[in-house]
């Protein structure tokens, strides 16, 4: 029973030492190097090869490293057995503290005060209680559903917004198409959480911005996308923002990574950028989390439900 790691866009020598280390009984295999592909049982991978896990035989499970699988879904050959993303108490913690850290700093005006320290300016500026503040979550799975539970504790109003119904404490919550105006009209910072799929692609987009409620404290509504580069449109997101249909923007994930550097992305004076590290977590508690996930579904109690891929969905 061999495990193969596959990664492209990351040096995969750490994950394979890990992966070595950590589960001493198995074979590691290196997709770089020749193997065996019938011995291979179970792979680890991040964008692997188009093809490749169609070529394994006796290929029983399929771990992505990440919690985005859309470039995973994307290869029309992929094998029909399981797939598990990463569902970590670490990751998700990393990511509710960038989501607090982001809409708190909008929400205090950080960025305005910054600018009056330039300039030796004692100037107030209107700050209203985190109770007459909504922040919306676009995407209610685990990741969004702690990033609102972080974010109600502060006393922030909540909406939400998912595909399919669900049902939160303290969150007024809206689903599909004609959920997303009602949400977007009870919205002053947006909070982007979404998978990527062929439902969301561009979903960030003019025609979404210019349905939100325009008037705040902030000067319009804020934009915080830290789910998949492709849900913006990167070009919509500057007009608007030079127009003033946003206010400002904080973006982890971009249309195309590392963001180039001759994007206006990054000189634009009301954009936060981080690269694409909101969730950057423990590599060796999540190869930890993947070893003892094979180890449980070669003892025959499958993969964990919260984790399983719904190729239905995308997610």
């Amino acid at each position: 029973m061999s495990l193969l790691v596959a990664i492209r866009g990351w040096t995969p020598d750490a994950w394979i030492e890990r992966f070595r280390r950590l589960a001493p009984e198995r074979a590691v295999l290196d997709a770089r190097q020749p193997f065996d592909a019938a011995a291979v049982t179970h792979a680890a991978v991040w964008k692997p090869a188009p093809g490749l896990l169609a070529s394994l035989p006796n290929l029983g499970a399929i771990f992505n490293l990440g919690a985005g699988v859309d470039a995973l879904l994307a290869d029309p050959t992929l094998p029909d057995v399981p797939i598990a993303r990463i569902v970590d108490p670490d990751l998700t913690a990393r990511m509710t503290e960038w989501v607090t850290l982001n809409v708190l700093m909008h929400h205090r005006q950080v960025r305005l005060h910054a600018e009056n320290q330039k300039g030796a300016i004692w100037g107030a500026l209107p700050q209203p209680a985190a109770k007459d503040v909504t922040v919306g979550v676009m995407g209610l799975g685990v990741l969004g559903r702690d990033a609102a539970a972080a974010l109600g504790r502060l006393g922030f109003r909540l909406t939400g917004w998912s595909r399919s119904p669900r049902e939160i404490d303290g969150v007024e919550c809206f689903a599909g198409a004609f959920g997303l105006g009602p949400f977007l009209e009870r919205t002053d910072i947006l909070v982007v959480l979404l998978p990527l799929t062929d439902g969301t692609r561009g979903l960030l987009c003019r025609d979404l911005f210019a349905r939100w409620r325009r008037h705040n404290h902030m000067g319009g509504p804020v934009l915080i996308n830290a789910g998949r580069g492709g849900l913006q449109v990167e070009t919509d997101v500057l007009a608007a923002l030079d127009e003033g249909t946003l206010a400002a923007a904080s973006l982890d994930v971009f249309e195309a990574e590392p963001l180039p550097k001759t994007s206006p992305l990054w000189a634009h004076p009301k954009v936060t950028i981080t690269p694409h590290c909101a969730a950057d977590s423990d590599a060796e508690a999540l190869a930890r989390v993947i070893v003892a996930a094979i180890r449980r579904e070669e003892a025959g109690e499958g993969i964990a439900p919260e984790t399983l891929v719904d190729r239905r969905t995308g997610y």
